[in-house]
């Protein structure tokens, strides 16, 4: 009988090199990376205690102005004692529990909508009835809510909508652009390059001036569209030509055998399109979609220049306020982390999404 043997191959013995062995090989391997180690100690030993004293040791918190000028730390009370306006603008103060509410509502949505465990028909739902709840909150005007103007509307939730809702139908306008300059009919092929070209040749703030201030004048005498709608039709068709190219480039990278596969199985371009290649390409260009979706997210701050009370406007007029000028720092401290945090879960959700998919699940 001969037995067959397999060579297996022997792995080299891991070796626990711990904490001291750690630094020596990432921080001290080499005379330039040595250097670099400890220039960057020695400004994190400047900057780090100073920051840290300035910012919670000799800050005040519940103070006036006037009071916050007698202190050499950070005078957080220009946010605390603005809070209220800084989150929700002009809203009529009694009624603000009301975009507090729909803040929340949107949040326990983009909450559930993380997990994919819950993509399924009751979660579509939630978001349509929590879209139309949000919208009544922040209107008013039914079941006995006393009706808002959105000239009052601002701050956080003004911000979210525009981001949130800018997002999710900028999207698919996206993809379907990207269709469509992949068609094979030349007037579809035409119009959505000429589309996105246009598009991507200006900057986002000359779509907003032109939403705000040029498009009323086309309109019939008495015929008037809402000033942030129009904002948000601006946003959106801007971050949907940058997205058209990114899911064009998933497109590109996918290889004929996938089409020739759907081809042969007798599928149509529509279920070739939905079953096949879209959810591999999409898959693909999850990262640069992320980046241009951060940066559509970011980019909603620019309608302060249309006068829009949004967060970033809340804050600038806080500031223009004689008892609070001279401490900018502190609040736009805070404006960046609401918005960091904001670029952050889109991120570290994405790198989930990815990694599920890659796992196939």
């Amino acid at each position: 009988m001969i037995q067959k043997t397999q060579t297996q191959k022997i792995k080299p013995p891991v070796v626990s090199i711990g904490i001291i062995g750690w630094v020596k090989a990432n921080l001290f391997n080499g005379w330039f990376n040595s250097a670099l180690t400890i220039v960057t100690f020695y400004l994190l030993w400047k900057i780090i205690p100073a920051f840290f004293r300035w910012a919670f040791i000799d800050s005040v918190w519940r103070t006036t102005g006037e009071a916050c000028r007698d202190t050499g730390g950070a005078c957080w009370s220009i946010v605390t004692e603005n809070l209220r306006f800084i989150l929700f603008g002009f809203f009529p103060y009694e009624l603000q529990w009301r975009p507090l509410l729909a803040v929340l509502i949107l949040f326990a949505l983009l909450f559930f909508s993380r997990d994919r465990k819950y993509w399924k028909k009751l979660l579509g739902y939630a978001w349509i009835a929590g879209l139309f709840t949000m919208g009544l909150l922040m209107k008013g005007g039914l079941f006995g809510l006393v009706p808002v103007e959105s000239t009052q509307w601002g701050g956080l939730p003004l911000t979210l909508l525009l981001s949130v809702f800018g997002l999710t139908a900028a999207y698919p306008l996206g993809v379907v652009l990207a269709l469509g300059r992949q068609s094979k009919m030349r007037a579809i092929k035409l119009i959505c390059i000429v589309y996105i070209e246009l598009i991507r040749g200006v900057p986002l703030i000359s779509l907003l001036f032109m939403a705000s201030i040029i498009f009323p004048l086309f309109l019939p005498e008495g015929l008037t569209i809402n000033k942030i709608l129009r904002a948000q039709v601006a946003i959106i068709l801007f971050t949907a030509a940058y997205i058209a190219e990114v899911v064009r480039g998933g497109l590109q990278g996918m290889s004929s055998g996938q089409y020739e596969a759907a081809e042969s199985l007798g599928l149509n371009y529509f279920l070739t399109m939905r079953l096949v290649i879209l959810p591999q390409a999409l898959k693909i260009v999850i990262p640069p979609t992320v980046s241009i979706l951060i940066s559509a997210f970011k980019d909603t701050s620019l309608v302060v220049i249309i006068a829009l009370y949004d967060l970033l406007k809340t804050t600038q007029t806080v500031l223009s306020n004689p008892e609070w000028m001279g401490f900018s720092k502190e609040v736009y401290l805070f404006v960046a982390i609401l918005y960091f945090l904001g670029c952050f879960s889109m991120s570290n959700f994405s790198r989930k999404l990815e990694k599920e998919l890659s796992r196939g699940d």
